[in-house]
């Protein structure tokens, strides 16, 4: 058994800040109630509010569930005195005055909204305690959600004219159908800004509809990118160059204190912009300041871009408007109907992933308080820390070596694989026969392809040399 490095004696206090159940209990509200039993299953103690002046807690695990805070305001009070070890967070903005002396854990993956100086910021560099995230949780409900935006106008079927004119008996297939051509996604291209991983799930289900993609991310990535059959483009602008689509997921990067800015602030300009085919599609499910949105505006009034999906963080405070997402509303109002904005909610509606998201952080919590043991560090690792590599949900990102273990003592599943493997390559060895047993030969395929994939084996390994957000 391991030996514990906390405190035994020691109550340990961590603040959650952020919703981790999306559906509705009896009450009516949100139901933490998943997560709760996982904290209790781990001998943790699961507190609806805050701490309490002058009550003494018991030795041991401590959570307090404070979803609705939001405000530097409201934070701060409770926070800039230290009186919390520990923060777990979604979309909450922690400022850079609150005291975390244990560490913190975003519950998603970039973690631009920890700011607390107790890590270094929001790039985890020169803290003294650890910065954890939970990736992959929620990037195919992000990846998901910007599908959702394109499909309101690709396929470009007027579905509710149709519908309208069937229901009202004004409509004969064989002499109207002709008056309503449509362009289908496939055959059509879409480039990718980022190769994380919701832009690898964008990419996975621009594959499914027949679409052609091209990948910008840095030339290490090549290798990879080409291996899952996706076109590697060196550049932003080489991935725009005559695509139909453009979807952004960088993030916005390091913090570049000579600019005064990140390093993925408005990658999206007018030179990227102006490289796409006429009345292309921008999709911006990353963050909002990675458009320049000037060069929007321009590329919108000369119609390269027919519709912009916009999802990014707005806050309201004392009825002023706030966030990346301020540039984008006098955009709506000019071009109306062409401009769909979304309250950076993409990755946050999906109740599964936050909950198994939230149960994670409190897994890695737990395991960086009683062990010193950090998973999924973003930045750099404290003295006294050990590095305990990552976890991401199967089948998303990189695969991780733990993936492959699993997969090799998979007795049922390895075997599955090798037999299907090993009769392919009988198969391809005998290519003057190979017609005649297609059958054969497409069944070995299918079988050793949704093997791999069932068991996660698919994409970029994980090691440092791939490792990136782009």
């Amino acid at each position: 058994m391991e030996e514990r490095q906390g405190d035994p004696e020691h109550s340990y206090k961590i603040l959650v800040c952020d919703l981790v159940g999306l559906r509705f209990g009896k009450a009516g509200e949100p139901d933490p109630s998943e997560v709760k039993a996982h904290i209790e299953q781990h001998d943790g103690v699961f507190h609806i509010g805050g701490i309490k002046p002058r009550k003494t807690y018991a030795p041991g695990l401590h959570f307090f569930y404070l979803p609705d805070l939001s405000t530097d305001a409201e934070i701060l009070p409770l926070t800039k005195d230290g009186q919390y070890d520990a923060v777990i967070a979604a979309a909450t903005h922690l400022p850079a005055q609150s005291r975390f002396d244990l560490g913190g854990v975003r519950i998603g993956s970039g973690t631009g909204n920890m700011k607390c100086a107790s890590w270094g910021g929001g790039e985890g560099k020169g803290g003294s305690a650890p910065l954890m995230n939970t990736p992959s949780f929620n990037s195919r409900a992000t990846a998901q959600m910007a599908f959702k935006a394109l499909l309101r106008v690709l396929p470009d079927l007027s579905v509710d004219e149709l519908h309208k004119r069937t229901l009202a008996g004004r409509f004969d297939t064989g002499k109207h159908l002709k008056d309503f051509p449509t362009e289908k996604l496939e055959g059509k291209v879409i480039g990718i800004l980022g190769y994380g991983n919701i832009g690898r799930e964008v990419a996975k289900l621009a594959t499914a509809f027949g679409m052609k993609v091209k990948i910008f991310a840095r030339q290490k990535h090549a290798a990879w990118i080409e291996s899952e059959g996706w076109i590697h483009a060196a550049t932003a602008e080489a991935a725009a160059e005559g695509a139909d689509v453009l979807s952004t997921h960088t993030g916005l990067g390091t913090f570049d204190p000579a600019l005064g800015r990140f390093a993925n602030a408005g990658i999206v300009n007018w030179s990227v912009l102006s490289k796409l085919s006429k009345g292309a599609v921008l999709l911006n499910y990353d963050r909002g300041e990675c458009v320049d949105t000037k060069a929007l505006d321009r590329a919108m009034k000369s119609n390269i871009v027919r519709f912009a999906a916009i999802d990014a963080d707005v806050f309201v405070e004392a009825k002023r408007v706030s966030g990346p997402m301020v540039p984008y509303l006098p955009l709506a109002k000019t071009y109306p109907g062409r401009i769909e904005l979304l309250p950076h909610a993409a990755a946050d509606t999906d109740h599964v992933s936050r909950v198994e998201g939230a149960k994670q952080a409190v897994d890695q919590m737990i395991d960086c308080i009683r062990y010193k043991r950090v998973t999924n560090l973003k930045g750099d690792l404290p003295p006294g820390y050990v590095n305990a590599g990552s976890v991401t949900r199967r089948g998303v990102g990189r695969v991780a070596e733990s993936t492959i273990v699993a997969f090799v003592t998979d007795e049922k599943q390895f075997a599955k694989a090798r037999d299907s493997a090993a009769a392919l390559s009988l198969l391809l060895a005998d290519a003057d026969n190979l017609v005649q047993q297609q059958r054969d030969l497409m069944h070995c395929v299918n079988t050793l392809v949704s093997t791999l994939r069932m068991a996660g084996l698919e994409g970029p390994i994980e090691k440092a040399e791939v490792a990136s957000t782009t």
